[in-house]
């Protein structure tokens, strides 16, 4: 098994022809097995104790559930969600403010077959939702009102926390719903503020990802492009720009931004079918590279760039492997890798 994994390796880099001198990154970390097939993670930093950080990622089955990892890959059995009828996609966020004005960290992700999203405080994973907020209850056609993608947005001024939901399939204009996720006396409540996003109808939209300071929405209309637009809806639902049509092979899948200044950084979305994962500039969103991180068919991807105790200084990117598992990679050794392959050009 293990030459004609590595064969697989080679094909998928040889087959790249724009980036002839790719480097590859060996994980640190390879999380414990899940019992069906994994999909999307999300890091939850400890704010009392980085090292004790948890990595929840999607086991997508109707049997399904939130894993949760500690940082040396294995299940946490405590903090983790099952009996979840195919979870998809995960996001989470810090200070969500309840009724009686305290603040809790939460978990946001899909429950594909039940039509609606689940919400969960961090770290007592204890529900907020009242068993299911339901999402795309307007869509006259059933199979346009199944969640996939999830991500969550949370405005810097106002405090104001989103859902940014996609689905399964849908129309070719107004793909994705974003709800405002809010407390009040009656408990955590879910409102449609607004519907936007294109769809080329290639195949279907997945991975989403929000860029909380700059203040835009990211998602992957696979086979088409990599989509942007404003997070906060006051500013409109015109797009602002479609990148990466040329280099993908097939599938866009995760995108993971990894933020190293202000405005500085990296997106780093998943190549599918090539085994390798493209790096734009978070800035201009200008391609600057590829690596491969040695992961088969990734779906979905997240990074934290703060440090995670002595085991990962700079953070960590954690990506999705067809294994039923994930791949834990130190974020200062990956962003090496990147600066290396860029040398290499």
């Amino acid at each position: 098994m293990k030459s004609i994994f590595y064969s697989i390796l080679i094909l998928a880099v040889c087959s790249c022809q724009q980036n002839t001198n790719i480097v590859t990154l060996a994980p640190d970390v390879i999380t414990e097995t899940t019992l069906n097939d994994t999909d999307d993670p999300a890091i939850w930093v400890n704010p009392k104790d980085a090292s004790q950080s948890i990595i929840f990622g999607t086991d997508k089955e109707t049997n399904g559930g939130i894993y949760a990892f500690d940082l040396q890959g294995k299940i946490i059995e405590a903090k983790t969600i099952r009996h979840i009828e195919r979870p998809n996609n995960v996001d989470l966020t810090y200070n969500f403010t309840l009724t009686d004005s305290t603040k809790t960290d939460i978990i946001a992700f899909t429950e594909r077959e039940k039509n609606q999203v689940r919400v969960f405080s961090v770290p007592d994973m204890q529900p907020l939702d009242g068993g299911g907020f339901k999402v795309f209850t307007d869509a006259t056609q059933p199979d346009f009102q199944a969640p996939m993608g999830i991500a969550i947005y949370h405005a810097p001024v106002s405090d104001k926390v989103y859902l940014i939901v996609g689905r399964k399939t849908g129309p070719k204009e107004n793909y994705l719903y974003q709800y405002e996720l809010v407390s009040n006396a009656s408990g955590v409540q879910l409102h449609l503020v607004r519907k936007f996003g294109k769809f080329s109808g290639k195949k279907e939209i997945e991975a989403i990802a929000v860029d909380n300071e700059m203040g835009f929405i990211y998602y992957s209309d696979e086979q088409h492009g990599v989509r942007k637009y404003y997070a906060d809806p006051e500013k409109g639902n015109a797009e602002i720009s479609l990148f990466g049509t040329t280099d993908f092979k097939s599938d866009i899948e995760g995108i993971a931004i990894a933020k190293t200044g202000t405005e500085s950084g990296y997106l780093i979305i998943s190549d599918q079918q090539r085994g390798l994962f493209n790096v734009y500039d978070r800035k201009t969103n200008a391609f600057i590279t590829a690596v491969n991180l040695t992961t088969l068919e990734t779906d979905g991807c997240d990074v934290v760039t703060t440090p995670l105790g002595s085991a990962f200084p700079k953070g960590i990117f954690v990506a999705m492997n067809d294994a039923k598992n994930f791949y834990v990679y130190d974020f200062g050794k990956l962003e090496q890798a990147i600066l290396n392959s860029i040398q290499k050009k």
